[in-house]
């Protein structure tokens, strides 16, 4: 990882606010009804939460999401507001924070950052700021946080937050995949229910994801398994695009196909060209990710967007 506020490109060949914002428009106008800031880290940018305030203004957005790996959410950024309370205000309603541990040793050797404290910080800022859901995200990783997953659950139980358990993806690197670094979502539930009990499916609780949530027995706390590497329908209800900070639409996460929409935007295209552009770019989209057989890293997943 890069070091926090450093400058990734050249400003001239990022998306600025502005443009981000028409094509978010169009998106909307289109039938996109809800918008997840996501990183890298988003809220090193400078500026973000201008960005944020004017999303609430485009018609026909329904809901606006934040991606966060935490650390910056209790940082003050106006007199007696923290960045999590500004963008509770700005009306972003849920977050999605990163937790693959509770051992601060570990997580400074998987980010490169002895930034725990933080983190656990910015997690009671979001609680205390109010957004309508929180959800804490756990990359599952053999040999580093798999005596993790009870303490975590303790953790959310306390806070009366949903925990969601991911299988790892090959996004920037194919050697993930290997046995001494993947773990299943499957092994991960046979070692919950190991300490808990048979989980208790909830096939009727939904977020925008594609988690599958199960209740633990004698509470009322949910826990969430997200297998895009074992999970064979995983890709059947996705309706997800990403537009990447260089101006590049990916129709798939898990694919390595990217579509330059800077270009044409900067050469002058209309509302009616770059809905066309969109719609060519959704008529591209898969059917499956690659992530098990074909997939050409080609972007690092800080560069790409959760």
């Amino acid at each position: 990882m890069p070091q926090e506020l450093q400058e990734w490109l050249p400003r001239s060949e990022i998306l600025t606010y502005e443009e981000t914002l028409r094509l978010i428009r169009i998106g909307v106008e289109l039938g996109v009804s809800k918008v997840r800031i996501t990183g890298g880290e988003p809220l090193t940018r400078r500026g973000v939460l201008d960005l944020v305030r004017e999303l609430p203004r485009i018609p026909g957005l329904r809901d606006i999401g934040l991606s966060t790996n935490g650390t910056l959410l209790a940082r003050e950024v106006e007199p007696q507001r923290t960045m999590a309370t500004a963008l509770r205000h700005a009306s972003v309603r849920s977050v999605n924070i990163s937790l693959d541990t509770l051992d601060r040793h570990v997580y400074s050797k998987i980010t490169g950052r002895d930034l725990h404290a933080q983190v656990i910080d910015g997690i009671d800022a979001a609680i205390t700021a109010g957004f309508d859901q929180i959800k804490l995200n756990t990359v599952l990783m053999r040999g580093r946080n798999e005596d993790q997953l009870i303490p975590l659950i303790e953790f959310a139980g306390q806070r009366n937050l949903i925990l969601r358990f991911i299988e790892m993806m090959p996004v920037s690197t194919r050697e993930v995949l290997d046995e001494e670094n993947f773990m299943s979502v499957f092994e991960a539930r046979r070692l919950i229910e190991g300490r808990y009990g048979k989980l208790i499916p909830e096939p009727e609780f939904q977020t925008n994801g594609p988690a599958s949530y199960y209740q633990i027995p004698g509470r009322h706390q949910r826990v969430g398994f997200i297998g895009a590497m074992t999970n064979l329908h995983f890709c059947e209800s996705c309706n997800k695009l990403r537009l990447t900070c260089d101006g590049k639409l990916r129709p798939c996460l898990g694919s390595y196909l990217e579509f330059d929409i800077m270009k044409p935007l900067r050469a002058g295209a209309s509302d009616e060209e770059l809905k066309q552009f969109f719609l060519d770019v959704v008529d591209r989209k898969p059917e499956q990710h690659d992530f098990r057989d074909n997939y050409k890293p080609g972007r690092k997943m800080v560069a790409i967007g959760g």
